[in-house]
């Protein structure tokens, strides 16, 4: 049944291709996978996980992937 709004054909058609990216404060950048990460260096990081965790923080040890180094060397917050 028509709600008077026009369809919107172009958020339809992106929804089906969009990946969801969750930013988390203080955390790593959560991905819905499959992801590919390009590098700084030129390479690309692969990961077919269901969700994919991106470190933001730069301190794992397996980055570009999180590996919760960012709980153990927290900085005091900032007053």
């Amino acid at each position: 049944m028509p709600t008077g709004e026009p369809e919107r054909e172009s958020e339809t058609a992106r929804s089906d291709t969009a990946r969801r990216v969750d930013v988390v404060q203080g955390g790593p950048v959560l991905m819905d996978g499959p992801v590919e990460v390009a590098l700084p260096d030129g390479g690309v990081a692969r990961s077919d996980r269901v969700v994919v965790a991106v470190c933001s923080c730069r301190r794992s040890r397996r980055w570009p992937w999180c590996d919760t180094s960012h709980r153990a060397r927290r900085t005091p917050p900032t007053s």
